[in-house]
């Protein structure tokens, strides 16, 4: 039997500012690191939804929230819980930082990230509906194992510039409507968006696994994304495979021309025209285990527009702003929209 050992849960649960802090667990023999943070926003008397955010290969949590998928200013309007775990190194690939050690080893994260799950919500009130997953490269492929084989504690994921190995939904252990996110380049030369060498499942496939496990539409709706930065070379399509099983959908931000990069303003050489940050956490929060929350099978996208009041308005940076030719809006029930100003 595995033993747990926990350390350094001495945090309040009510706080008066922001709380950011590196835990640790001793699981399974390891000890192991997660950075949380508590946004100001968040009180022990409502619920709180978690996200988990998880770095690529060979990548460190710490670098992973600062310089890439930083939702703290997210999390502070839209009051989750942000989780950012450490993967252990992996001796059998020079000592990387993996969640999916190699053979020999059998090592998955799977149940380490249960584990965080349910320790999470001994100490805080957490909506364990709403528990969601992203991760970027190696952690989006962690992302789909999530999805597949903890489905039970898991909603809704988004995979950044990750693949599937061909077989990761052989394992998979569905009970619930789960909604799924890629965003991918198309010239993606570490997990390729058509994998030419028999490796990985395609973008397309992965999509069709998910869109033909919840039912939905067979076509997906397509839009282009406005091109706001064309000297990034890359423009992005969107796609949704709608209606299906609890008004869940399955959308893939395919970007044109695009590389292995996590979008952001904080990744100058990637693509400019969507922030990945904005687009992970609008479209898992939609969701609870039943579904599209306030699924209305007639009508399955509603416009609650009205009802949102601004909050605040950020620069690229996360940098509080009154104007700004280019500024992202967060509103008060979670959603963001950004706002590009043109002059001609």
């Amino acid at each position: 039997m595995k033993k747990i050992i926990y350390i350094l849960f001495l945090i309040p649960l009510i706080f008066l500012s922001q709380q950011l802090t590196t835990e640790s667990i001793v699981y399974d023999g390891n000890n192991r690191e997660y950075i949380i943070y508590i946004p100001q926003s968040y009180s022990s008397t409502n619920a709180a939804p978690i996200l988990f955010a998880l770095h690529g290969g060979s990548g460190y949590a710490e670098d992973f929230m600062n310089y890439e998928a930083d939702f703290r200013s997210i999390s502070d309007t839209a009051a989750f819980i942000l989780v950012y775990p450490q993967a252990l190194e992996d001796p059998n690939d020079g000592n990387s930082t993996n969640w999916l050690h190699k053979e020999p080893t059998d090592h998955k994260d799977i149940f380490f990230i249960e584990e965080l799950i349910d320790n999470i919500s001994i100490n805080y009130n957490v909506d364990t509906s709403r528990v969601y997953a992203c991760g970027y490269s190696l952690g989006g492929m962690f992302s789909y194992e999530l999805a597949c084989q903890l489905n039970h504690k898991i909603t809704a994921i988004t995979s950044v510039a990750g693949a599937a190995f061909l077989g990761a939904f052989g394992s998979c252990e569905l009970s619930h409507p789960t909604a799924v996110l890629s965003i991918a380049g198309t010239d993606d030369g570490i997990h390729p968006y058509n994998d030419i060498n028999g490796w990985y499942f395609s973008i397309a496939e992965i999509n069709n696994f998910w869109a033909t496990y919840n039912n939905t539409d067979s076509t997906p709706i397509f839009s282009e994304l406005a091109d706001i930065n064309s000297s990034d070379g890359s423009y992005v399509e969107r796609y949704s495979w709608m209606n299906g099983d609890g008004c869940v959908y399955v959308e893939e931000l395919k970007i044109i021309n695009g590389g292995h990069d996590w979008p952001s303003p904080l990744s100058s050489w990637g693509n400019q025209d969507i922030n990945a940050n904005i687009e992970v956490w609008n479209f898992v929060s939609k969701f609870n285990m039943d579904g599209l929350i306030d699924c209305n099978t007639s009508s399955l996208i509603e416009d609650n527009s009205h009802n949102r009041k601004l909050v605040k308005s950020v620069d690229l940076l996360g940098r509080e702003v009154n104007n700004s030719n280019f500024s992202i809006k967060i509103y008060n029930d979670g959603s963001v929209d950004k706002s590009c100003i043109i002059d001609f």
